[in-house]
């Protein structure tokens, strides 16, 4: 091959190097360029100080609304809770009321008895037994419940009220002579549920009852616990 050949060749290959060098060198130029812009975009947004006043706005609204429905949202669980202790409250309805029934003197014996009022006037939720006399609480809670007694005083009246074989409170009077008394008592307790409350005539006394009903045993739940 002849120099006048050889050497336009040589010529135009470095010519083609020469250009794609610097065609690399210019896309990396322009992709540095690029990403130096995109860097001071994102520091335009982040920036402390530099916020665009649209877009604190926005934020401000944001906030606005959140704190609004954190407000609703605790009314609603007000409204909620209040409604499940009111459910609460009416989910159990329980008392009772009763007399003995007898029509005349009952005792004295010569050892406690437990007495069956079975004249029943109400008996809401069924937790007084009539035929053993005995109250069985249906839920943990505090209840009320009175007692009274009637004798002719030439005995002793002596009736407690039991919780689980453990006396709360008494009545009591004195033999005074050939007369007729009354006396009567209350107290209010926690039970749990399944507790039995029931009144027991103590030995070597008695009680005197009739149509008037002098004799009561009376109990409501107060409120659940």
């Amino acid at each position: 091959m002849s120099c006048t050949i050889l050497y336009p060749l040589l010529l135009l290959l470095f010519s083609c190097d020469c250009i794609a060098e610097v065609q690399q060198e210019e896309n990396e130029v322009q992709a540095e360029g690029t990403e130096l812009l995109n860097v001071k975009k994102r520091g335009a947004v982040f920036t402390p100080g530099e916020f665009q006043p649209h877009i604190i706005t926005g934020i401000q609204s944001e906030l606005t609304q959140l704190k609004s429905t954190v407000s609703s949202l605790k009314n609603r669980l007000q409204i909620t809770e209040d409604q499940l202790k009111q459910l609460g409250r009416n989910e159990y309805k329980v008392a009772f009321g009763a007399t003995l029934g007898s029509t005349d003197n009952f005792g004295p014996f010569n050892t406690p008895v437990t007495l069956v009022y079975n004249n029943v006037y109400v008996n809401e939720g069924r937790a007084y037994n009539p035929n053993t006399g005995i109250f069985t609480a249906p839920v943990k809670g505090v209840y009320y419940f009175s007692f009274s007694g009637h004798n002719r005083s030439s005995r002793v009246l002596n009736l407690g009220l039991f919780k689980n074989g453990e006396q709360m409170v008494i009545l009591f009077n004195h033999p005074l002579g050939n007369r007729y008394e009354s006396t009567a008592n209350s107290i209010s307790l926690i039970l749990e549920k399944g507790d039995h409350v029931y009144v027991r005539l103590r030995e070597t006394s008695w009680v005197f009852d009739n149509f008037s009903h002098h004799n009561s045993f009376v109990g409501h739940l107060l409120f659940p616990l």
